[in-house]
């Protein structure tokens, strides 16, 4: 048609622009970025899917991993048949097919639906079979785009098990994900993609923090760093001047697990608003531990304009000893991605010096009641015994 009349049937769109990082041994890697700023399109160049209208990519061993579910697979053959098709693909022998396809299979859990044809598959049972395939491939490097996502809660811990395993034997990891907590867990560092371009490169507490000040619309301008180690930005028409912690007696950063403590945040406000006041408590790893805002708990907070207000926070420290941080903010509706007006990282930083209830494991505590019921039947098979 364009020969023809002439004139341009197509626009070009620039996925990918001047992009440039390397990936060492046993290192992994964070790409963040919202939708269309070209995460899948760099995970296809490294694995080798699509081919770089110019540059160079250097790979050093094989690649392998989970880009779009159902890549590689032929829907009218049983998975069976595809973990050979698949296998070949992404440059595995015959010989390494034969010796693994039993823990391929056993790995994927697919058990008599094996030998189903994977149109008759659901997305779960796809990136189950592909991941299988892709983990078993002894890989260098291993891409992991967001497929995982669609996988049960169970699957997916075992596939994270699998790929810090790897990780940990050496090998290099590519990871995309809209999960910022498994990022932090699992990335040395992270890139942030905007429009095709790497906006941010380091580490992954660091890219997190830029990544939302992206999806919160906040550019340079409205950002207002405290000082190197706190990140504080918005348009500031209302802000948080001071954030404390209080417990019984009195203000401090060191509070028993259990502890009932109280957060206040001073505010004053340049305009008549009615916001969510917001806190977020992240442990040592940068883990996402416990956020609420007003939003949530139906209780919004009125500002007036000149006017200054104490907003507060009462709360059990109901979590395990360590260090935490609480960052607090200031936004319309349940997230700070609408009407950013501050976002104060870090603004406080506090540690759980030990128990001052009931000891537990894992995270938080949950309250647990514990009872012991003997049936009537086994009370009389014990008495009939005697």
């Amino acid at each position: 048609m364009q020969g023809l009349t002439g004139k341009a049937r197509y626009r070009r769109h620039v996925a990918l622009d001047d992009i440039s990082f390397s990936l060492a041994r046993g290192e992994a890697i964070g790409v963040l970025g919202q939708n269309g700023a070209g995460k899948s399109t760099l995970l296809k160049l490294v694995s080798g899917v699509l081919e770089a209208d110019s540059g160079t990519i250097r790979r050093n061993g094989r690649i392998t991993g989970l880009l779009e579910l159902g890549t590689g697979f032929d829907s009218k053959l049983s998975g069976r048949d595809n973990i050979a098709v698949n296998a070949r693909l992404i440059g595995m022998t015959g010989d390494e097919i034969a010796e693994r396809l039993n823990d391929i299979i056993a790995f994927s859990e697919l058990g008599e639906f094996i030998d189903a044809p994977v149109r008759t598959y659901s997305s779960g049972m796809v990136m189950r079979l592909g991941f299988a395939i892709a983990i078993h491939a002894d890989p260098v490097c291993f891409i992991v785009d967001e497929a995982l996502a669609v996988g049960d809660a169970r699957f997916q811990q075992k596939c994270l098990k699998r790929i810090r395993a790897f990780r940990d034997r050496g090998g290099s990891i590519l990871y995309v994900s809209h999960d910022i907590n498994s990022v932090k867990l699992l990335c040395d560092r992270a890139l942030l993609l905007s429009n095709g371009k790497v906006i941010f490169d380091g580490g992954p507490e660091e890219a997190a923090q830029s990544y939302y000040r992206l999806i919160a619309g906040v550019d340079d301008a409205l950002r207002n760093a405290r000082d190197d180690e706190q990140e504080s930005y918005g348009a500031m028409r209302t802000r948080i001047l001071q954030v404390t912690m209080a417990n019984r007696f009195g203000v401090g950063d060191r509070f028993g697990s259990g502890e009932q403590v109280t957060v206040t945040l001073d505010c004053e406000s340049l305009q008549d608003a009615e916001l969510s006041v917001g806190i977020l408590i992240r442990d040592r790893f940068g883990q996402d531990v416990f956020g609420t805002n007003t939003s949530l708990l139906g209780k919004p907070a009125v500002f007036q304009q000149g006017g200054h207000v104490e907003c507060r926070f009462s709360l059990p420290l109901n979590f395990a000893p360590g260090k935490y941080t609480l960052t607090v903010a200031l936004h319309t509706d349940d997230t700070h991605v609408h009407d950013c007006q501050h976002w104060w990282d870090a603004a406080a930083t506090f540690e759980i010096a030990g128990f001052t209830k009931t000891p537990f494991s894992g995270l938080c505590y949950v309250p647990v009641e514990f009872q012991q019921h003997i049936p009537v039947d086994s009370a009389q098979f014990a008495t009939s015994q005697s």
